[in-house]
């Protein structure tokens, strides 16, 4: 793998993080709790294994973190 290639994102982590990009306006910043909330709705996870999604998206880049709050990075537009 070259350094700008990452692995994909497995099916869970996937529909989770399409479940923010619907919930969280573009551009938008959200709380981890925002995140947690968004993740037991749409998508039944309880909170470890929200948590566990959420960490995974920020390890390979989809979401960041600025002064305590996430914001999601436009993957969508590559």
């Amino acid at each position: 793998m070259g350094p700008n290639e990452t692995s994909p994102l497995t099916p869970l982590a996937q529909e989770a993080l399409e479940a923010l990009v619907d919930t969280i306006p573009s551009g938008g910043e959200f709380t981890y709790e925002q995140a947690y909330a968004v993740l037991a709705e749409k998508e039944d996870l309880e909170r470890p294994a929200a948590e566990d999604i959420i960490e995974r998206l920020y390890d390979k880049g989809h979401v960041y973190e600025v002064e305590g709050k996430l914001r999601l990075t436009d993957y969508r537009s590559e």
